[in-house]
This record gives C-alpha cells, sequence and structure tokens, in this order.
C-alpha cells in the first residue's frame, strides 16, 4: 500500500507530539521529486545506526533531546534547534529523552 503523503501547498502539522509521543512512529510527511520531510519518533535511548543520504539534510528537534554524531563530532539538539549536514555526510542518532525531529532531505541533488 502506498504511503498517505501531503502535497505540495497542504498545510503539515508539525507541532510536539506531548502526550502522544509515545503512540506516534516514524513517518514519512511529504515526497515530491526533489525533497522528503520526515518525523522521525525516538523512544528514550533508541537510535538510528549510521548512514548517509546524497542530498543535504536538515534534521530540527521538535521535543525531546537527540544526539546527532558524523565522524567527526556529536552535536545535542534540544527542543527548537535545528542543524544541517551537507550530503554523503555519514550520521547516526540517538535519543536522550523521547523526542520527534523534523528530517528534510534534499533529494535527487
Amino acid at each position: 500500500m502506498a504511503l498517505d503523503h501531503a502535497h505540495p501547498l497542504d498545510v503539515i502539522n508539525v507541532q510536539p507530539l506531548a502526550g502522544k509521543l509515545h503512540e506516534v512512529k516514524t513517518h514519512s510527511l511529504l515526497k515530491t521529486g526533489k525533497l522528503q520531510l520526515m518525523r522521525l519518533v525516538l523512544a528514550a535511548g533508541q537510535s538510528v545506526p549510521e548512514h548517509q543520504v546524497p542530498g543535504e539534510i536538515t534534521i530540527q528537534c521538535l521535543e525531546g533531546e537527540a544526539v546527532v554524531s558524523t565522524r567527526g563530532l556529536s552535536r545535542s539538539l534540544g527542543a527548537g534547534e535545528l542543524m544541517v549536514l551537507p550530503g554523503g555526510e555519514p550520521h547516526a542518532l540517538k535519543a536522550t529523552t523521547a523526542a520527534s525531529l523534523l528530517v528534510t532531505i534534499l533529494l535527487n541533488p
């Protein structure tokens, strides 16, 4: 079954999940030919192993706290903070607390 994505010009709710944080799973919000937007939901202590994507990405912490690690550094992201990773940059994530992150990926760079 195909994922139900938003379309350009749709309004997408990315408010913090608060009490529903533990009920929601990671999901793709929007995907066009050039852009993908995902809400990444991690339980405290949960991690995403090192990986890379060809295009630039942004990772914005909507709630909670997570650590983004590259081969050269680790940075903690708290609610309201955002970072940009260059395309091809190997990175991993680990939630310090339950967290919701908005990830934007530039496709087909």
